[in-house]
């Protein structure tokens, strides 16, 4: 067995250009892959990336390290007696290798091999596609005569994986952070999948990293909410809401309802597993960083949680007549606020109920009297390009079958034939079948050590008694509701079919409402469209939405403004106001806009 190569430090040539990068080798060593006999495999880990060479040909596969998410240490199964030993088997040859934690009390003990597996979900990108590959790499050390020393091997490799995608220096131990994820599950989310969804998505990634948790299934209004307000939220890595954007909402004004909540914003990052029916803020975190997003497909987002990535996000506080909120994504009034609220009755069919109730609203067209009054961005020139939306193939389910092209030269086979001899310290050791599958397959050794499940009814679950609610947050800069607006704000009056502010580039699934909004730009994007317009100009406006083209549109009836902050003052007491989605009271409202205050975990996507 050669000696692994420690720190050495390489450059290569980016295709297309003559841009040289450096990247250090940590470790490399020669491996046997099991199909093909005297096949020599050299895999080669660096600070960006494992690289799997064929010695005997010029073709790698790659595996950046941004997509490799954990690693684990793993041993041999003990086969029953009797396993595989029936008369009607189709096959010939030893059965596939099943192995068990290194603790297990179901060792193999005449197997010394360790093995490590690597668990990655590779980003494949075509011309204007993205997709995600789940890829299990298995390699098996068996050099030494004693597993204790097969499994030190293996060890190594291990620790430096994990350090490396912790970005801590190398060492000899693993990274530790004891600290648990916080997952508040909303159940009845879009159509009531969120804890179906989470148990077979977003659970397997976690564990494959080992990544503990503590889960919380909600089961009443502002549950959420209340928890975040009166819990310990430092002992937390992350809070993390699946479900809708409503669950978010609640979790963003239980933080501002805390006497410490710059501090707890700050240290505690925030995140979104998309469950709902809009999922506007996980369309636009996948949007802006290149993540596939395809409905119930959660990896690229489970996958932020693994890597711990942040970006900062603005927040807007609003303010009603009665209560002081804060908002990440939108506030509306009129057509889509309508169309938001009424649909809610058919919300077991998903998102497809926007749709539906769209076109019942263009029917019933509805007018509402009020006066918009706004504080204009006027230098725009600044502001980020709009980024168009890519056309996203389906990703390839996390427990499913790799599709990759290369996949043939790496595929599953369990014999024992080859030996591969190398020297460590003088010492000639013979290595065996030391490579075993880069194939995607079921695994069925998924840890759930140190997460927990528990829901409002567990025993022991019981709410503390919530404190007196008191909106805190940083201070506003708007006269108060009431009062007279600055000189300079500009005032839109009369009839209007909607007016609606988004903060975010996305406010629903396939709604690209805002293209060159930023996660945090300061800038709302206020749309007005007045009463006048025909119904085919609104038609031809919503679906405009769908690939952004609408926001390109100043006209007589329809407006696109950048603002730092508006009041809206409706006239007449019928009609619905939403805020993120939420129903909050008819009348008055006013909001500002306030950058960088939230952490998010964000994809570590580097393009």
């Amino acid at each position: 067995m050669a000696q692994p190569k420690l720190s050495e430090d390489v450059y290569n040539v980016k295709n297309g250009d003559n841009a040289v990068s450096k990247e250090t080798v940590y470790l490399e060593e020669t491996f046997y892959i099991r199909l093909k006999k005297k096949t020599p495999f050299r895999v080669r880990l660096t600070s960006n990336r494992l690289s799997l060479i064929k010695d005997d040909s010029s073709k790698e596969q790659t595996i950046p390290l941004q997509d490799i998410i954990g690693s684990k240490c793993m041993r041999s199964k003990r086969r029953r007696v009797g396993a595989g030993s029936c008369v009607c088997r189709s096959f010939v040859g030893k059965p596939p290798l099943k192995v068990v934690d290194e603790d297990s009390g179901d060792l193999d003990e005449n197997d010394i091999s360790a093995y490590l597996y690597i668990y990655a979900y590779n980003l494949k990108r075509s011309r204007r596609s993205l997709k995600r590959e789940r890829t299990t790499i298995t390699l098996q050390f068996r050099s030494y005569d004693k597993y204790e020393d097969n499994n030190r091997e293996a060890q190594r490799w291990r620790n430096t994986i994990k350090c490396l995608i912790a970005n801590e220096p190398i060492t000899n131990v693993v990274p530790q952070n004891d600290k648990k994820l916080l997952i508040l599950i909303n159940p009845k989310s879009g159509s009531g999948k969120a804890v179906e969804l989470f148990q077979t998505k977003v659970a397997t990634i976690l564990n494959e990293a080992e990544i503990p948790y503590y889960l919380r299934v909600t089961e009443s209004a502002q549950y959420a909410r209340d928890y975040i307000r009166t819990r310990d939220v430092y002992c937390w890595r992350g809070v993390v809401a699946v479900g809708g954007d409503g669950v978010l909402f609640e979790i963003l004004n239980g933080m501002f309802e805390r006497l410490d909540w710059q501090q707890a914003l700050a240290e505690v990052p925030l995140a979104i597993i998309p469950c709902g029916s809009g999922n506007g803020l996980a369309r636009t975190i996948c949007h802006h960083y290149n993540e596939p997003y395809i409905t119930h497909n959660l990896t690229g987002l489970s996958m932020a949680l693994v890597r711990g990535k942040t970006a900062n996000m603005d927040v807007v506080r609003v303010e009603t007549k009665s209560k002081i909120m804060y908002s990440f994504l939108s506030v509306g009034w009129g057509l889509l606020a309508d169309i938001d609220i009424e649909s809610e009755k058919l919300r077991v069919i998903g998102g497809q109920r926007f749709t539906l109730w769209a076109l019942a609203r263009l029917i019933g067209l509805r007018k509402y009297k009020g006066v918009i009054h706004y504080a204009r961005i006027k230098d725009v020139s600044n502001l980020p390009k709009p980024k168009l939306p890519l056309t996203i193939s389906h990703s390839v389910s996390h427990d499913g079958e790799l599709d990759s092209p290369d996949t043939e030269d790496f595929v599953d086979c369990y014999e024992n034939t080859e030996t591969l001899t190398n020297v460590v310290n003088g010492k000639r050791h013979k290595r065996v079948d030391s490579w075993h599958s880069t194939n995607s397959r079921r695994s069925t050794f998924y840890s759930t050590r140190g997460s927990e499940y528990h829901s409002v009814t567990s025993s022991g679950s019981e709410m503390r008694s919530p404190v007196h609610a008191c909106m805190h947050g940083p201070a506003s800069h708007l006269p108060s509701l009431m009062s007279q607006l600055p000189s300079h704000w500009e005032r839109e009056e009369g009839e209007f079919v909607m007016a609606y502010v988004s903060y975010q580039a996305y406010i629903g699934e396939d709604l690209l409402f805002a293209p060159r909004s930023q996660l945090s730009d300061g800038v709302m994007w206020l749309l007005i469209i007045k009463a006048g317009i025909t119904r085919s100009q609104i038609f031809s406006f919503l679906m405009g939405m769908s690939h952004g083209s609408h926001s390109e549109i100043n006209g007589e009836y329809i407006k696109m403004i950048p603002v730092s902050a508006f009041r809206l003052v409706p006239e007449g007491p019928n009609g619905y106001i939403t805020v993120d989605g939420e129903l909050v009271e008819y009348g008055p409202i006013q909001a500002e806009i306030f950058p960088n205050i939230v952490n998010l975990l964000v994809p570590n996507n580097n393009l």
